[in-house]
């Protein structure tokens, strides 16, 4: 839901740079599945890893300053956020699912932001570091903690998605 849309206490509650990012990502997702189906696969994955890339470095980011860089949250939230998109969204448009998507604006939305978005190699690399500092305990719960919160996001979002079948919306 664009931000315009949300009642105005909702909006105010977001912070207006917060509520003007969401607009702004909204649209450009919104044109950019319309403008994926007239593209090659190609092209369009590639405008997808670019979105998902963008939006992987902004919501790390933002979480490292929230939260600190102690423990690589940033990384473990943007894989979780990842897993439930792609659950939700392969369900969504899949052959039994409510809504349609052509084969280009799955691989935009699937292979493109989301594998664009998410970080496994990241994690790895920040899990080895933890090994390497000693911080054994920090690993595992890295390892885990995303294998087990990915699983069950991935889990939520296909089963969300497949109930909005049997909701009537006439």
């Amino acid at each position: 839901m664009r931000s315009e849309q949300l009642p105005a206490a909702d909006r105010l509650s977001l912070g207006p740079k917060l509520a003007l990012a969401a607009a702004a990502l909204s649209a450009a997702v919104g044109v950019a599945i319309a403008v994926a189906d007239s593209m090659s696969a190609y092209v369009a994955i590639a405008v997808g890893s670019a979105l998902g890339s963008v939006g992987r470095y902004w919501c790390s980011g933002i979480t490292a300053r929230l939260v600190g860089e102690t423990f690589p949250w940033g990384t473990l939230l943007v894989n979780v956020v990842g897993s439930f998109v792609i659950g939700f969204f392969s369900t969504l448009t899949g052959p039994d699912g409510r809504v349609f998507a052509s084969t280009t604006a799955r691989q935009f939305v699937m292979v493109g932001i989301c594998g664009g978005y998410t970080t496994f190699s990241s994690f790895s690399l920040q899990t080895l570091n933890l090994v390497n500092d000693g911080q054994w305990l920090y690993a595992a719960a890295n390892t885990f903690g995303s294998i087990l919160l990915c699983f069950l996001a991935v889990w939520a979002g296909h089963a969300i998605a497949a109930n909005l079948g049997a909701l009537r919306l006439t």
